[in-house]
This record gives structure tokens, C-alpha cells and sequence, in this order.
């Protein structure tokens, strides 16, 4: 992504010193510390609601960290967010775990959880991944009704206790929108640190070309798990973190495992800005208060004779189609665009940027969705892939070993 590739040498000064970040970085912070400032300034139910909001931004987050970078396209990465808030959730409520510890133990569950999905899975590509991401939370919740004595059916579990705890219940709403900022933050800054080093470059390698970065002499697969594993780590945490907050979250297949969830995180972080981390920090943010604007407004259609409130899926989803048919590179994207622009108009010089000749990530990954499934509806490209192979879908390591064996 050119935007990505600045030119500039940032030192250690540089990074300490605000006032010498390019404008949009500046603009940035401002953004953070005013998300800080907000429950000075709101009631307290709506910091209920951003506090909501900033635990749907972290989970966007961590679907970009694999699906914006490496471009696998995960439907099902609620799975993560499940794995994380269910086992914190049993350990603190039947064997008395304490918040804290049960919180650790999710995430590590959901880290071991990206494993046990993403090694086979990660030997597919495309939508035969997507595929196999897909069904793996239906049939975590076909688990959940099966034993609904130990995961509560379809109704979930009672909330379990809360990670912090005040006598008033002010400052418990308050302590914990802390506690999700700060969660947002970190991840914020330990994603863009990941996909902004030599790992990164290679995530985007691999969304851009995996043939070519296998010809580089590096393993994409080791790659894809690490990023798999990274993002269901980081999804887990937010969703252990997530059940323990009262008031905001509870370990239900509602709010964690439902495909809505899945679907919904996919919608937030396109709209943001793919593969770029702060987009979908974005994109959730507004995502989330978007959607609970509209379902709160009560203004009857005339033609359709119904209250908003009651059409706020159908509106919302009519607003999310004309945001990407205008904004096909998501909210950050477009902003920046425009900013440099207004810049260069002003005669102020923009943030240099390198150009890579590369493609907006949703345009690649798109694409490469594209020749997959023109490759399963032209008879004439499956019989030319499966003439050296076995029957079934042709897989990356199929494609290098054929190459490897020409060469030789």
C-alpha cells in the first residue's frame, strides 16, 4: 500500500516528538487522547456504549491483522472471540478462577484455538479458506447447544464477575471504558508495530503475490500461521476481556459467535480502510455507534409506515453499500487522499509517500477471490490443474513442488 511507504527515516527523536510526525500521524494522536477525554464530556450511558464500541474496534482489528494483510479472507473469526470469552468466562464461573488469571488463560486458548484452525486450513487458499473459517464457529455452536448444561445452549452463560470492581456503580462504568481504552491502545500500537515491520512487508507480499514470495525464499505459510495465530490471540483477549465487563458484554452466542458477528467485523473494517490496522480501529468505532444511532431513532417512514428503529438493519446496510461503492478504499483512506490534496492546493508539501505500484487491498484480494472462482467454473482451467495432481483443489505447496520440479 503506497500510502504506507513513507520515505521519511524515523528516528527515536522523531517518534518521541510529536510535533515533528506528519500531519497525519499528529491527527491521530489528537484522535486518541480525545477518545480519552470523552466520558468527561458524555452520560454515562453512552460511555457504556463506546466502551462497547472500543471492544468491536479491537476485534476488528485483529481480523485485519490476517485478513487485510495476508489477504485470506476469514468468515468466521467470531470463532476466536468466542474461544476467548467462553473459557474465561467457565473458569472464573465454575472453577472460581480469578478475572484476571481466566482472562490470560482465554487468550492463550484462543492463540491455540488460530493453531488448531489455521495449520490445516492455511494449506487452502482463497474461498476454500474462507470456506473452512466459515464452518468451524457453526459447529462450535452446534457444540454449544449439544452440551447446552455446560455452555448454557443458545442463551449462553450468566455474566461472570467483572474484571474491576467499585462500590459506585459510576465509577465501575468509568474504570471500565479505561480498561477497554487502554486494551484498544495497546493493540493498536502492537498491531502497527507488527505489520510495520519486515513481517508486515512480508504479510503484504503475500496478499499481492505468495508465488512470488515463496520464490524470494521464504516460507508464506510459516507467514500466514503467525499472522493467523497473532489475530486469534488478539481477538480472544478482546473477547475474555469483553464477557467480564458488565453492563457491555456477556458470554452469549448473540454477542461473540453468531455469523452476524463474523459478518459484521468483515463490514467494519472494509469500511475503515483494509489493511491498514488504524482503518478498522476506525471503522468499528463508527460501525458501532452507527448502528446504535439508527436503532434508537424513532421517525416513522412515510411511504414504508415504520419507525427507523425498527428498519435500522435494512438503512444500515443501505448506508454501508454506498460508503464502499464511494469509498472503496474505506473512511482513513479516502481522508488521507483528500488531505495530501488539500495540502498540495495550499502549496504545503503532504506526507511523501513512495509510490509500490501495488493495489488497494480489497481490489487484490477481490481479485484473487476472482480467478479462484474462475477457475472452479471453467471446466477447461480444472482439467489443465488437475492433469499433475490428484483430484481436488489445487494448494500452494502443490503449485511451488511443480514448479521446484520443472526447474530441476
Amino acid at each position: 500500500m503506497s500510502e504506507d511507504v513513507t520515505t521519511e527515516t524515523d528516528t527515536y527523536r522523531d517518534l518521541l516528538d510529536p510535533t515533528s510526525l506528519a500531519l497525519r500521524h499528529q491527527l491521530g494522536i489528537l484522535g486518541v487522547v480525545m477518545l480519552g477525554l470523552l466520558p468527561l464530556g458524555v452520560d454515562r450511558l453512552m460511555v457504556l456504549k463506546l466502551t462497547g464500541a472500543l471492544y468491536f474496534a479491537v476485534f476488528a482489528m485483529s481480523w485485519d491483522a490476517v485478513s487485510g494483510y495476508t489477504g485470506q479472507i476469514s468468515f468466521g473469526h467470531g470463532l476466536f472471540f468466542t474461544v476467548g470469552g467462553y473459557s474465561s468466562a467457565l473458569l472464573n464461573l465454575r472453577l472460581g478462577v480469578d478475572p484476571a488469571l481466566a482472562v490470560v488463560v482465554g487468550t492463550v486458548l484462543a492463540a491455540v484455538a488460530g493453531v488448531v484452525v489455521g495449520v490445516p486450513a492455511l494449506r487452502l487458499e482463497g474461498p476454500y479458506l474462507s470456506l473452512v473459517t466459515l464452518v468451524a464457529p457453526l459447529i462450535l455452536l452446534q457444540i454449544f447447544v449439544v452440551f447446552s448444561d455446560t455452555f448454557g445452549g443458545e442463551l449462553g452463560l450468566s455474566s461472570p464477575e467483572a474484571l474491576l470492581t467499585f462500590e459506585r456503580f459510576e465509577t465501575v462504568i468509568t474504570a471500565n471504558y479505561y480498561l477497554a481504552f487502554g486494551l484498544f491502545v495497546f493493540v493498536l500500537l502492537l498491531l502497527l508495530a507488527v505489520t510495520r515491520s519486515d513481517a508486515g512487508a512480508v504479510f503484504t507480499a503475500i496478499r499481492e503475490d505468495e508465488e512470488a514470495v515463496a520464490a524470494a525464499g521464504l516460507n508464506p505459510a510459516k507467514f500466514k500461521i503467525f499472522a493467523f495465530v497473532l489475530s486469534a490471540a488478539v481477538g480472544g483477549l478482546g473477547g475474555a476481556m469483553f464477557v467480564h465487563t458488565p453492563s457491555v458484554g456477556s458470554p452469549q452466542p448473540s454477542q461473540l459467535l453468531v455469523l452476524t458477528v463474523s459478518i459484521e467485523v468483515i463490514i467494519a473494517s472494509v469500511l475503515g480502510g483494509m489493511g491498514t490496522i488504524v482503518g478498522p480501529a476506525v471503522g468499528g468505532l463508527f460501525y458501532y455507534m452507527l448502528r446504535d444511532y439508527i436503532s434508537g431513532v424513532k421517525w416513522t417512514v412515510p411511504v414504508l409506515n415504520a419507525p427507523v428503529s425498527d428498519l435500522d438493519l435494512f438503512l444500515f446496510s443501505l448506508i454501508t453499500l454506498a460508503l464502499l461503492f464511494f469509498l472503496p478504499g474505506g473512511i482513513v483512506r479516502w481522508v488521507i487522499r483528500n488531505g495530501q490534496r488539500a495540502l498540495h492546493r495550499s502549496g504545503r508539501r503532504g506526507d511523501r509517500v513512495a509510490p509500490d505500484g501495488g493495489t488497494e487491498p480489497l481490489e487484490g484480494t477481490l481479485g484473487a477471490y476472482r480467478e479462484a472462482f474462475e477457475h472452479l467454473t471453467d471446466p477447461r482451467r480444472r482439467s489443465d490443474d488437475r492433469q499433475p495432481t490428484t483430484n481436488g483443489p489445487r494448494r500452494a505447496d502443490e503449485t511451488r513442488t511443480e514448479e521446484t520440479d520443472d526447474e530441476h
